[in-house]
């Protein structure tokens, strides 16, 4: 980026005087403008990947998407019911483990898709809604618990004497 100088001229000293012709200044360097440079020319797709295969695989990673966030539903509601025995802490410890081995489970069903992915995007098996289904999973499991316990636990306000 450029840095141009700033213009240096003497104060105004009337309301009048900035209405008055200016005083002529030396012209102040400023340096040419960067001349665009044409950007070089980047393949836009390999070649050799048509347009059906890219489909094909966008439909599957797609459908990995969606099979995430329907077990992140599914286990999240299961994880209130299956692990109501446990107490304190180890609860949230079992949670989270059946979580990752959930989604251990989508990544082995994401690599019997057979999905014709570049080398470059092998790890879209793994990152493909980790975000959503980490999210979507804890806030259906907080949900449903405390839908389960809402009648059981007591707010923590006194009821008034009668």
């Amino acid at each position: 980026m450029a840095k141009f100088k700033k213009k240096k001229s003497e104060p105004t000293i009337g309301p009048n005087d900035s209405k008055k012709e200016s005083i002529k200044e030396d012209p102040v360097d400023v340096p040419e403008i960067e001349k665009s440079v044409p950007a070089p020319e980047i393949p836009t797709s390999d070649p050799s990947v048509n347009i059906a295969e890219k489909s094909e695989k966008d439909r599957k990673l797609n459908k990995l998407f969606w099979l995430r966030v329907g077990l992140a539903v599914i286990a999240g509601t299961a994880a209130t019911f299956i692990f109501e025995d446990i107490e304190g802490e180890d609860r949230r410890w079992a949670s989270i483990v059946f979580m990752i081995v959930i989604f251990m489970g989508t990544i082995i069903v994401a690599k019997g898709m057979k999905m014709q992915l570049p080398s470059s995007d092998r790890k879209k098996l793994v990152t493909q809604g980790i975000g959503s289904y980490v999210f979507i999973y804890l806030f259906i499991w907080i949900l449903t618990y405390t839908l389960v316990h809402a009648g059981t636990v007591s707010s923590g306000i006194p009821s008034p004497i009668s």
